[in-house]
């Protein structure tokens, strides 16, 4: 008999330990959301930045080639 109300008892406590800290973690899962999100965002800036200066060396030598090409043909 003391085994079952033992068994009872460590079944209760293990119910108990396993439902607690809904809010902790409620919490935690909030500031990963956070977290991943400002990553993403600072991801994206510096894509949007590296796509740009791409963009600006592009235009550059584009800029230059017509320049080289224009004294050429002068």
């Amino acid at each position: 008999m003391k085994k079952l109300v033992l068994m009872a008892v460590a079944i209760v406590a293990v119910s108990f330990a396993s439902c607690g800290n809904k809010a902790a973690d409620a919490a935690k899962a909030t500031q990963d959301s956070i977290r991943i999100a400002d990553s993403i965002a600072a991801v994206e800036a510096a894509a949007l930045e590296a796509e740009q200066a791409a963009a600006a060396a592009a235009a550059d030598s584009l800029n230059a080639d017509s320049t080289a090409t224009e004294t050429v043909a002068e």
